[in-house]
């Protein structure tokens, strides 16, 4: 393998992560200056998710994310610029078999993925998101599918990675006051969140999360 092609999945993962944190910001909060933002964490939301998903293909080997591959009477060389100009990377819808049959790795919720997919489809060719609440579906999808996709492949949790200047306090704020069960890093426990967080929550809620937060507690 050409060390350009043996760094791809790590470059991957930085801009898969990056692409969360825009998306995260952009799910959970509002702007005055742009009422699109719900719209646009959509389409943030299932490029981050393309991006990861074929991060963790090019661990096994980077050749495995493409659904195509130049031929030898197109190319000299099999490297990075051949693979740019003449290669097809595989298309989100096919990406979860991808994904199980080179790492055994299953997507949880699938679907909610396949779901997402035609949404992001409608508003990424239409700009129609058909009268659906497109942030809720977005803190959803990065919480129910996301999250735990980038903690079972690389011990990583989705609240870590937002713009926010405050890094956890709104973030989590949002996330509660919309009952959104997630993963939560044993760093931020005692200081960001606590039993009294859940304290307006439902009762199967709050069961759900205080589990959660003690398992965070035993792992510190």
């Amino acid at each position: 393998m050409s060390p350009e092609l043996s760094s791809v999945s790590e470059r991957m993962l930085r801009l898969g992560l990056a692409a969360l944190s825009h998306a995260n910001s952009h799910a959970n909060y509002f702007s005055f200056e742009n009422n699109m933002w719900a719209e646009l964490s959509v389409l943030q939301v299932a490029h981050a998710m393309e991006i990861l998903i074929k991060a963790k293909i090019a661990e096994e080997h980077p050749l495995l994310i493409f659904e195509s591959l130049p031929k030898s009477s197109q190319v000299d060389n099999l490297n990075y610029q051949s693979l740019c100009s003449k290669a097809k990377t595989l298309q989100y819808s096919d990406l979860p078999e991808r994904l199980w049959a080179t790492t055994g790795i299953t997507i949880e919720k699938i679907d909610l993925y396949k779901e997402f997919g035609v949404l992001r489809n409608s508003i990424q060719h239409f700009a129609d998101p058909n009268n659906i609440n497109c942030g809720d579906m977005s803190r959803r999808y990065i919480y129910e599918i996301i999250d735990p996709f980038i903690n079972s492949c690389w011990n990583l949790y989705a609240v870590d990675y937002n713009e926010d200047t405050e890094p956890y306090t709104y973030l989590l704020e949002i996330l509660i006051e919309n009952e959104i069960e997630f993963l939560i890093p044993p760093k931020i426990v005692g200081i960001y969140i606590d039993e009294v967080s859940f304290s307006n929550s439902s009762i199967a809620y709050k069961k759900e999360m205080i589990r959660r937060l003690n398992i965070s507690k035993l792992v510190q």
